[in-house]
């Protein structure tokens, strides 16, 4: 008997502990349920609802994050501008290029077709004169090559996926692409000094004057067979082939630069704006200078050698830089009809 009550005893004993231990472990419960409430991830909560995010983009809100780092830019998960500037790169860029480029290839095709090369109207004198000194050669050919290869480059970009990986395969445009990154952004330098030297030695003979206006008037003697506008050293056309350099140039410099090193703007979406810009420049450039290309080499004959050797012959300078001929004749203290020596074209 005295077994059984003490026995019972512990039996209540054991079953009062289980409560307690019930009791302790449900008030932690309570304790820690806001805090758990804070922490917990609520799937369906209002922050997270895909509608909303879908409204913040369409309202032009930047999603951002925090970050450790200085640089702001990485801030920025999502921006909704970057989504038009992506679909300006990959569907409107390659549109205005091929049409401003091929345009401008069958602008040319057909002026050979209907006007033929341009002649020298007498024929070749067999005498020449000094046009450009070799530091000006020099210049324009450094400009020249460093373009050519940046367009090539640039172009990859916008129809390398397009035209070269179909045909070389994606090791080969990789490498290729590689290649011409490197290329693009270390010719931008040379690029650059050679626009400014240009600049700085022919901006003398290249301020517009009232004699640009009659040469437009006369079709620039290339329009009109048999028609030559006295002209300075550089014609109306020449002078805007120079300024059109020079500023589209200073543009893709700056433009270049700050892509070059985008902490300078230190905004995503300045640099996707001088990006198009860099862009679209570049495409109205290229058309631009494959004008200028066609005329100083198969459109003009004896145009090339201004660039070539230095020297022109003297007909053809007569016919389209007559005032300059003139000037240069002058300053060599030649008589008119007569073998005038060379003389640098300063």
């Amino acid at each position: 008997m005295p077994s059984s009550l003490s026995t019972l005893k512990a039996s209540i004993a054991r079953t009062s502990c289980v409560k307690a231990l019930c009791a302790a472990f449900a008030l932690l419960f309570v304790l820690a349920l806001p805090a758990a409430a804070q922490l917990s991830f609520k799937p369906t909560a209002e922050s997270v609802h895909e509608d909303q995010l879908l409204n913040a983009l369409k309202e032009g809100d930047k999603i951002t994050g925090r970050i450790s780092i200085p640089d702001a830019m990485a801030a920025s998960l999502i921006q909704p501008a970057g989504r038009d500037w992506r679909d300006f790169q990959r569907s409107k860029l390659p549109i205005i290029g091929g049409v401003t480029i091929i345009g401008m290839f069958a602008v040319l095709v057909i002026f050979l077709m209907v006007r033929g090369r341009i002649r020298i109207h007498h024929g070749f004198a067999g005498t020449t004169i000094l046009r450009f000194a070799s530091f000006e050669r020099f210049t324009h050919w450094l400009t020249a090559s460093c373009f050519i290869v940046l367009a090539l480059s640039g172009l990859n970009i916008s129809f390398g996926r397009i035209l070269i990986l179909p045909l070389f395969g994606a090791q080969a445009f990789a490498t290729l692409s590689t290649y011409a990154k490197f290329a693009h952004n270390y010719l931008a330098f040379p690029f650059m000094l050679g626009v400014l030297i240009m600049f700085l030695i022919w901006i003398k003979d290249n301020i517009p004057g009232k004699l640009d206006l009659e040469w437009f008037k006369q079709g620039g003697g290339i329009l009109f067979k048999g028609r030559h506008p006295p002209s300075p050293r550089f014609n109306a056309g020449q002078k805007g082939i120079f300024w059109i350099v020079v500023l589209g140039g200073a543009l893709m410099s700056v433009s270049g630069w700050c892509l070059l090193f985008p902490y300078l703007p230190a905004n995503v979406t300045t640099l996707q704006l001088l990006s198009v810009i860099h862009a679209v420049i570049a495409m109205l450039l290229i058309a631009i200078m494959m004008a200028h290309i066609y005329i100083g080499s198969i459109g003009m004959e004896g145009a090339f050698d201004a660039m070539g050797t230095g020297e022109v012959d003297l007909n053809w300078a007569k016919e389209h830089h007559s005032l300059w001929v003139e000037e240069e004749q002058a300053k060599g203290q030649a008589p008119s009809g007569s073998t005038p020596r060379a003389v640098p074209a300063e």
